[in-house]
């Protein structure tokens, strides 16, 4: 799968299904936006931070969370738009899922 990672279009992030169940194995959507629902760059570091925190927790050594920050968040072309269509690609496949 492949998301939009900027409004014109011209840059995408791919991800996979590895990465979807890592962001669903550590709930790392629940309670990422304020009650006003706006992603923006702020809610972009709050997650890499959040992701970051999870990583130097000590023994945690998960392949498939270092992957998802390599691969995904950390991703050059990752800004606040990029994080928008990746929560709606999470959500339809949670449809999907579920």
């Amino acid at each position: 799968m492949e998301i939009q990672a900027n409004p014109s279009g011209t840059r995408h992030i791919e991800v996979t299904d590895e990465h979807l169940q890592t962001i669903s194995r550590y709930q790392l959507f629940d309670s990422l936006a304020d009650s006003s629902g706006i992603i923006d760059e702020t809610v972009l570091d709050k997650l890499k931070f959040t992701v970051r925190s999870l990583l130097e927790t000590a023994g945690n050594n998960d392949k498939s969370l270092l992957d998802l920050c390599l691969d995904v968040l950390y991703n050059k072309n990752m800004k606040a738009f990029g994080l928008q269509q990746l929560i709606n690609l999470y959500g339809s496949w949670m449809k999907d899922e579920g």
